[in-house]
Formats: structure tokens, C-alpha cells, sequence
């Protein structure tokens, strides 16, 4: 009887293992599979790319022939991995450059150094992001998911258009994510100073990123240049590091296993980006938002022309876009 009990017991633990595994390799959407899509002799930017989403996507680009750029904070990790992506992929063309989008100034040295290196860019991946994090701010005194999600990327991508035109046709992809549909653009206190919530800052920042991708779409309308925004799923990387859900010695034993089928990996993560990088038929697609490797709607507060263009000119403001100069106010 006891006997039969370890069976039975040990039956059901299999099955759920074996449910479990299916479910997990269902949650991680689409793919995106042509082969035939290179990137040979491109040159890419990614931000934020010695790990995660972005280590992966810089991953898939090298595999495909691109000259990638990963502009990153940390240099120790950007040049480990850099090495690793390297090795795996036979392609020397991977360089590591640093770029910490939490400083406008970082941002500008980076582009400076990049454009005497290079005079052409194909590519531009905006896909470092940091997540419900305690309230601290950039160098510039912005809230920082704002900062480094939307700010310095608005800068990046700003200080980089020249090339991208003359690269024409050329391609923008900005990470956004799905938490732009509980996001909103707060008018009266958009830097987070009277109250401050994280997961509230991060959705803001998220919108941001669309509204950012729609209004710069209308901008490039005619140059050649595209930019689409992407949702790359849920998935488990460091960007998760300060919800404790997730990493608390609680949730390692007794939730995280149940969340586990429902995470994507950082390879899965990454296809929606690369399909917007380099599928054949999104070359003259501009200004949407895809998750899967297809197109989906946005939120209604996405389709918002109005707070978009006031966005696009806080930015412009507070990075110093037009003036050369930053300020927050």
C-alpha cells in the first residue's frame, strides 16, 4: 500500500514537471525564424546589452554578420560578455563602448567617440530599461526609470539621426513593454517629485517610450529612417532584481516556481526585437508596436498626439536636445 503511494506520488510529480515544461515552452511566443535576414557589414547600436534581452539580441545580430556596438554602463560585464558573444559566434566585429544612460553627458561622449569610429548606423536597439526601482535620480536630477527608460534614450537616438539618415534605410527599435497600457503621462508632476511610486514610474516611463516612438515616426515620415516599438514578453532577467516577488528567499522556494512556466527566457525576449531589427517586410513600417513577432495595438493613452508632442518637448527641455544645455524643472 505504502509502495503504491510512492508511485502514485511520484506519477504526479512527473506529470506536473512534464505540464509544467510544455506550458513554459508555450509562454515563449513567437519566433522569429528567417534564417535568410542577415545583417552583414551593418553597424548596430544596443543599449544596455551585457546581459539579458539585450546580451541575446546582440547575440542573434553578431550570428547574422552586424557589426554591434553594446553600450553599457558596467564595462567589466560588457567586455566578459562581449568575449563570450564573440567565441560563440566566430565574429570579431562586437565591440564594447561605455554609455550610461542615467548621465546625458555619458550619452553624449558616447555618441562623439561612436561617430569618429563609424560613419554609418543601420540600427539602433534602445534596450537598457531599469524596473520599480526605490526612487533615485540621474545625474541631471531625473527620476531615474524616467531617465534612463525614456530620457537618455531620447538623447541617444536624437544625437544619432544624422547618421541614421544618411544610412537611410535604416531602422529605430524601442523596448517598451506592456505595462504602457496601466501607464500614465502625470502633466503636473511628470519627474516623480511630489509622490513617487515604483511600479506606477515605471508604467510612465513605458508610455513614454511609445508615445516617444509614434511622435519620432511622424518626424522621420520621408528620410527612410523607421522606429517601432516592442513588448518582449515577461521575462526572467535582472531587470526584475528589485521586486522582491521574485527574489526574496520566500518566493525561491514557494512562488517562483509556479511563475517559472510563465517567464521567458532572454533568447525568447529578444526575438520580437530582432524581428523588428531585421525582417525584410518591416522596412517601410513605421511607428508600431509589436510583441510576438506581430503587430498589436497600443493603449488609448498611446494614441494621445497631444500629450505626445508636450512629452517630446519636456525632452527636448530636460536633455538639452536643442540648447546644448540640460535642465529639470
Amino acid at each position: 500500500m505504502f509502495k503504491n503511494k510512492i508511485v502514485l506520488a511520484t506519477s504526479i510529480v512527473g506529470t506536473a514537471i512534464g505540464c509544467g515544461a510544455l506550458l513554459k515552452d508555450y509562454m515563449q511566443g513567437g519566433r522569429f525564424e528567417k534564417k535568410n535576414a542577415r545583417a552583414d557589414g551593418k553597424v548596430v547600436i544596443v543599449t544596455g546589452s551585457n546581459t539579458g534581452i539585450g546580451k541575446e539580441t546582440v547575440l542573434g545580430l553578431a550570428n547574422r554578420g552586424a557589426h554591434v556596438y553594446m553600450a553599457c554602463r558596467d564595462m567589466k560585464k560588457c567586455e566578459e560578455a562581449r568575449k563570450e558573444i564573440v567565441l560563440e559566434t566566430n565574429n570579431p566585429n562586437v565591440f564594447c563602448r561605455e554609455c550610461d544612460l542615467a548621465s546625458l553627458q555619458s550619452v553624449r561622449k558616447f555618441v562623439k567617440q561612436f561617430k569618429t569610429e563609424q560613419p554609418r548606423l543601420d540600427i539602433l536597439v534602445n534596450n537598457a530599461g531599469v524596473m520599480r526601482c526605490p526612487r533615485s535620480l540621474t545625474i541631471e536630477g531625473i527620476e531615474l526609470q524616467l531617465g534612463v527608460n525614456h530620457m537618455g534614450h531620447f538623447l541617444l537616438t536624437n544625437l544619432l539621426l544624422d547618421q541614421l539618415k544618411s544610412s537611410a534605410p535604416s531602422r529605430i527599435v524601442v523596448l517598451s513593454s506592456i505595462a504602457h497600457t496601466r501607464g500614465k503621462i502625470n502633466l503636473e508632476d511628470l519627474n516623480s517629485t511630489k509622490s513617487y511610486d515604483p511600479a506606477g514610474a515605471y508604467e510612465q516611463s513605458k508610455l513614454a517610450n511609445v508615445l516617444f516612438t509614434r511622435e519620432l515616426s511622424k518626424r522621420l515620415e520621408g528620410t527612410g529612417v523607421t522606429v517601432n516599438a516592442v513588448h518582449p514578453g515577461v521575462v526572467d532577467t535582472e531587470l526584475m532584481r528589485h521586486m522582491g516577488l521574485f527574489n526574496s528567499w520566500f518566493s525561491s522556494f514557494l512562488i517562483k516556481p509556479f511563475v517559472w512556466p510563465f517567464l521567458k527566457s532572454p533568447l525568447s525576449g529578444a526575438q520580437t526585437t530582432l524581428y523588428a531589427a531585421l525582417d525584410p517586410d518591416l522596412e517601410k513600417v513605421t511607428g508600431q508596436y509589436f510583441s510576438d513577432c506581430k503587430p498589436k495595438d497600443v493603449a488609448d493613452q498611446a494614441k494621445n498626439d497631444r500629450v505626445a508632442r508636450w512629452l517630446w518637448a519636456v525632452s527636448e527641455k530636460w536633455t538639452g536636445t536643442l540648447t546644448g544645455t540640460a535642465a529639470v524643472s
